[in-house]
């Protein structure tokens, strides 16, 4: 089982380096966003997309439906569901079958919404840019500690739903001593993707 999984591996890591440098070749920039479920990645994805003022694609992932692609199509941006089925992450075979349909110009930005999972999504590259994990204040300071891989994979870490701040119990300053256990150099960046507190920081990440 050892054998079998590394050669899993090494083929999706090889496709992935494939990808990286085909949509390097581009210009384009793709970032892989990953959380647990409900941690608003999507709703801050809708907001993204709509005020950045550059061109985007998502690649929206998840089990079943088609509704988080649907709300992002509805902003204007084109978007394609992955549908993983019993799966609980997207690989790089998956990212490129969606990326030949998307068709990304030029210079733009990709945004891959991974299936809402704190454990699988970090095993697989993809072949993005950089990695985004967005956590939020509604799932406890200590979330870096339970799922250390993932964290440790970040290039940033959103802390989102800041605004529900006065109406919890959450220590800002006990989750970033977590977090640093395990991901010490990562910039963390509060936000709100209902208010929009915190985004222009964001942005200005991803403008870098």
């Amino acid at each position: 089982m050892i054998n079998l999984e590394e050669r899993l591996l090494a083929r999706n890591d090889h496709l992935a380096a494939h990808t990286r440098e085909w949509l390097g070749s581009l210009g384009v920039r793709a970032y892989n966003l990953m959380s647990s479920p409900g941690s608003g990645k999507t709703t801050l994805l809708e907001r993204t997309v709509r005020e950045l003022g550059v061109p985007c694609s998502v690649i929206e992932g998840d089990q079943e439906t088609t509704y988080d692609a649907d709300r992002i199509r509805a902003t204007g941006v084109p978007a394609v569901q992955v549908n993983t089925g019993a799966g609980c992450h997207l690989d790089a075979v998956m990212v490129r079958k969606a990326l030949a349909e998307l068709e990304p110009p030029a210079g733009s930005l990709v945004f891959v919404e991974n299936v809402g999972n704190l454990v699988c999504p970090a095993l697989f590259d993809l072949g993005e840019t950089a990695r985004v994990v967005i956590l939020s204040v509604t799932e406890g300071e200590d979330k870096p500690l339970k799922y250390p891989h993932l964290v440790r994979t970040g290039d940033v870490v959103l802390l989102n739903k800041v605004d529900l701040l006065p109406y919890l119990d959450f220590s800002s300053g006990r989750f970033l001593r977590c977090l640093r256990q395990v991901n010490p150099h990562a910039p963390v960046l509060p936000v709100s993707a209902r208010t929009g507190e915190g985004l222009p920081d964001w942005y200005a990440w991803l403008s870098r």
